[in-house]
């Protein structure tokens, strides 16, 4: 039974560190073949570490403990199911609610506040950036109010209309 144990840390581990170095290879050509719908218990990192903890209780069990091998085999797999649990929440269920795009819609974009990059006439268009997230975006900008805006003023976005954002000067 020892030599199974060995066998399981060894491959668990073997494919933890294959995951690691190649997962976006892997994870590109699967496409996610091996996550299962509604069942997010049974992704393959979950599943791996289970199977990695299970091995290695196991062996530590045999090794330093003087249980049989059907107390031994329960054990471990206590072990490796509460490793399981632990990996799924603070890995897993974080990973799923975090947020991975760049991406904005145009109505987010009120209330915010930027800079004038290109000066903003009167009557016509100008250039404001905004920051959004962990970087900037730069739009085409018309006063709200008819008032010219200098490059380097602070502003706000009144609103947005036609992709073009309409916007104040800010008074701080």
């Amino acid at each position: 039974m020892e030599t199974l144990f060995w066998w399981l840390l060894a491959g668990g581990a073997i494919f933890t560190v294959a995951s690691v170095l190649i997962g976006d290879v892997l994870g590109s050509w699967l496409d996610g073949a091996l996550e299962l719908p509604g069942l997010d218990w049974f992704r393959p990192v979950v599943l791996l570490g289970a199977m990695t903890a299970f091995g290695g209780a196991g062996v530590l069990l045999t090794k330093y403990t003087g249980l049989g091998t059907g107390w031994v085999v329960v054990l471990a797999f206590c072990v490796a199911f509460i490793i399981g649990i632990l990996v799924f929440f603070a890995f897993i269920k974080p990973m799923a609610n975090s947020e991975v795009s760049s991406g904005f819609s145009m109505r987010e974009l009120t209330g915010r506040i930027g800079e004038v990059t290109i000066p903003v006439p009167e009557v016509g268009y100008g250039e404001v950036m905004i920051r959004l997230g962990a970087g900037n975006t730069l739009h085409t900008a018309s006063s709200f109010d008819h008032k010219p805006l200098a490059a380097g003023t602070r502003i706000v976005v009144v609103e947005v209309a036609e992709g073009v954002v309409r916007v104040a000067y800010l008074d701080t």
